[in-house]
């Protein structure tokens, strides 16, 4: 993925009292960042992070993470940060192959993936957030019951996660190839993504994953 360059973008974000420096020095301790033991929940990939501040907004006693590995990404989602009051959500700008290093066993709740990159070149697979390498760092930090989350409009992605993930030793608990026709729609916050592709028509697939009681 290219991404446009912003000057200035780094020096805002290290700066930044949304964002978390050094993340892994928090490993374990992610209670007394938000001085609270509520849940733990983070988006990987989040974007311009409108989903992740609407849950956090919506739902003041869960807390909540937003990870975005590019930094002029970052800076948008720092943008809107700055118009609202919370006390629940924070950003980090970091490689999500990484949050091992940044999340004890357990001390997260629920993972969310929207719209990831397909990577849809074979020789990339490894790359794609649902695949097995990830789904290995996601068992290293989720509780026992939690769960991952995942929505695309990319359908070649959807059906690679639907055999990816088994494969893996995981349980999928529910899917959807048509996310705003169905059930799972209750409850349903919107991201940019997803507000533009189904408006062009394209339908939402997704799916919630756990690890199935013997991988855990």
């Amino acid at each position: 993925m290219r991404l446009r360059h912003i000057p200035g973008a780094e020096e805002t974000i290290a700066s930044s009292p949304y964002v978390i420096q050094e993340p892994s020095i928090h490993k374990g301790t992610w209670h007394q960042v938000f001085e609270n033991t509520n849940p733990i929940q983070i988006e990987v990939g989040m974007g311009k992070g409108r989903f992740l501040m609407e849950l956090a907004a919506s739902n003041p006693d869960i807390n909540y993470i937003g990870i975005e590995r590019y930094s002029s990404v970052l800076l948008r989602a720092l943008e809107k940060r700055a118009q609202l009051e919370l006390s629940n959500i924070y950003f980090m700008c970091i490689d999500a192959k990484d949050m091992a290093d940044i999340f004890a066993p357990g001390e997260v709740d629920k993972i969310y993936l929207n719209f990831s990159d397909p990577w849809p070149k074979d020789r990339h697979a490894k790359r794609r957030l649902t695949s097995p390498a990830f789904l290995a760092v996601y068992s290293q930090i989720l509780a026992p019951e939690g769960v991952v989350e995942f929505k695309t409009d990319n359908r070649p992605l959807f059906d690679y996660s639907m055999e990816a993930i088994p494969a893996a030793g995981w349980e999928i608990k529910a899917h959807t190839f048509d996310l705003h026709h169905s059930p799972m729609a209750q409850g349903n916050v919107m991201t940019e993504y997803e507000t533009k592709f189904s408006q062009m028509g394209n339908p939402i697939c997704k799916l919630i994953a756990g690890r199935a009681p013997d991988a855990s």
